[in-house]
């Protein structure tokens, strides 16, 4: 049997471009055959309230609603993981985050501030995972650096010459992860991106673990790639 996982969408209730609700989001990838979604509404200046900036736990409530709205659905046969888009200030490039959980982001500085170098030994010492979001988007700066384990090579917002490009500057740089996501905010993201795994994905451990062997299947525009 084989399971399918969504890496990358996002949520109205947190990120301001979705324009999805939780049951919706929820039920539209269970009608598509997912067997689980990782969350990753964006962590980033336009995410937040002025008055969440003077409070982490404030700041940290309000970024974990739409998940744990999203957890009430999951079931036996659906997963949801905790995931995070990450974009530090005064910057335009954006990093997946695999591997957090509720208690560590309580635990953790405000990440807005952080940057790159300073997130990236957090999140390694706390066993996370960071990737490079659709690195061919207009404006972003590709990073090649031990800072990062991978990339994503195939977003579904992203034009075919941009996932093109992603994939090729993967075997350039010789990514030890590359991934696929749907970035979906709307009906029509759904269901683009993610991967495939011969195991269910239960828990964040099972994910990385399966990220780092390499042990899964892309999906791409929909279509499982062999």
């Amino acid at each position: 049997m084989q399971y399918k996982y969504e890496t990358h969408c996002h949520t109205k209730l947190v990120s301001r471009c979705g324009q999805l609700d939780i049951k919706e989001l929820v039920e539209l990838y269970k009608d598509a055959g997912y067997s689980g979604i990782v969350l990753t509404d964006h962590y980033s200046p336009m995410t937040f309230d002025l008055p969440d900036f003077f409070s982490k736990k404030r700041a940290i409530d309000h970024y974990l609603r739409a998940y744990r709205e999203a957890k009430k659905y999951s079931d036996e046969n659906f997963t949801v993981l905790l995931g995070m888009e990450l974009r530090f200030h005064l910057t335009v490039n954006d990093y997946l985050i695999y591997g957090i959980t509720e208690e560590m982001l309580y635990e953790l500085p405000f990440l807005l501030s952080l940057y790159i170098k300073k997130a990236s030994k957090i999140f390694h010492e706390k066993g996370c995972l960071i990737l490079q979001a659709h690195p061919f988007r207009d404006f972003i700066s590709r990073k090649n650096h031990p800072y990062l384990d991978g990339t994503e090579i195939y977003n579904g917002k992203a034009s075919p010459e941009a996932n093109l490009n992603s994939e090729k500057w993967a075997d350039e740089i010789n990514a030890a992860i590359r991934i696929s996501g749907s970035d979906c905010h709307r009906k029509t993201g759904v269901g683009l991106g993610g991967i495939v795994t011969d195991t269910p994905v239960k828990t964040n451990e099972d994910l990385i673990r399966i990220l780092k062997t390499g042990n899964f299947k892309l999906i791409k525009n929909g279509t499982v790639c062999e």
